[in-house]
């Protein structure tokens, strides 16, 4: 999306649910109702608060893409005040530096060329071959031969960690479930009165964050395949099972990503790596199993990107990496569980 364009950005959610009719148990916990609702305007508002630094960034946003050190060295990005993150705020001294890893310097095949080699002409704004580089928030400018940050400055050019040019796209599934006793019953918060829903964390090894599993689409990859490769690989630690491990844990999966979903978001994603002319944009997608029964199946073992693995209650207590805990209380609330201690007005996101 054009900066002149990007504080009318807008999101239409997209519930691809197949769920039960409203449901109260003994537990006083209740299934979401089989209907779209004003869940949207919710999703909408998360993308606004995101994308509105464009048009003169909010204090609260835009902060991830503007940290030092750059993650995994030790370059230091130039200072962008608040005030400045927007391209359409006149800033003639702006002077960012200039990085991008070696690691994509040396051309893997998940990365491309550098725009000034003569045999790469990228086809921004469309889908290049299989390289997808539409932004979820629409067009983006191009400056000099390269994409420009929909949301705003970020004090360094090039591509850092990101191997592509523009809009790097990733999959995150949040896998949830009800927090139960020894009996089996839901457990209910004391203070709010709602059920504590759980979801699956894996800490990072390249930041040491807890952070929702996911990881980037490869090209000409259906994200529903994305969302279930890297569930497999990070929290299942699929990659190093035997062949018939692989073929029991693939019918686990399939029971368990057969089951209703939420996308909860689409769209740019508030991250450390992102640069100037790089930036990250992911599909979080929540798959919630009801019983229990499915995950009883799978145990939680850390692989690939992943150091450590389990289930976390989810609270407003949370500290999470990059978007992540926007994306856990769109979650909580669109299921009615527990988010936080303070009366309902009060309790707001992150």
């Amino acid at each position: 999306m054009a900066a002149r364009s990007l504080g009318k950005a807008f999101v239409a959610v997209s519930l691809s649910v197949t769920l039960a009719s409203v449901a109260v148990g003994s537990s006083g916990c209740r299934s979401i109702p089989a209907r779209r609702n004003s869940f949207s305007s919710r999703w909408f508002h998360l993308n606004s608060n995101i994308m509105s630094s464009s048009n003169g960034a909010k204090e609260n946003s835009h902060n991830k893409a503007r940290t030092s050190p750059y993650p995994g060295s030790k370059v230091q990005r130039s200072q962008v005040p608040n005030e400045k993150v927007g391209w359409l705020v006149e800033w003639q001294d702006y002077n960012p530096v200039e990085y991008t890893a070696l690691s994509v310097l040396a051309g893997p095949r998940w990365a491309d060329p550098q725009i000034s080699e003569s045999n790469f002409s990228p086809k921004f704004n469309e889908k290049d071959g299989h390289v997808e580089r539409k932004s979820q928030n629409g067009l983006y400018e191009i400056e000099n031969g390269r994409p420009r940050n929909p949301a705003g400055r970020t004090g360094l050019v090039g591509r850092g960690l990101l191997g592509r040019w523009g809009p790097n796209h990733a999959a995150d599934p949040i896998i949830t479930r009800w927090k139960r006793d020894s009996s089996g019953n839901k457990i209910t918060h004391p203070v709010s009165g709602k059920c504590i829903l759980q979801f699956v964390a894996i800490k990072r090894k390249d930041c040491g964050e807890w952070a929702i599993p996911g990881g980037m689409v490869d090209p000409g990859e259906k994200i529903s395949a994305t969302l279930k490769r890297e569930f497999g690989e990070e929290a299942l630690n699929s990659l190093q099972k035997s062949s018939a491990e692989k073929r029991e844990l693939e019918e686990q999966l399939h029971k368990l990503f057969s089951q209703e979903h939420l996308v909860i978001y689409k769209g740019y994603v508030d991250d450390p790596r992102n640069t100037d002319n790089a930036w990250m944009e992911t599909e979080a997608v929540n798959y919630h199993d009801e019983t229990g029964e499915i995950m009883d199946n799978l145990a939680l073992e850390a692989g690939d990107d992943a150091g450590k693995v389990k289930w976390v209650d989810i609270s407003d207590k949370l500290k999470l990496y990059a978007s992540h805990a926007q994306f856990i209380y769109l979650v909580a609330e669109k299921r009615d569980a527990h988010w936080c201690e303070d009366s309902a007005t009060d309790c707001h996101g992150p």
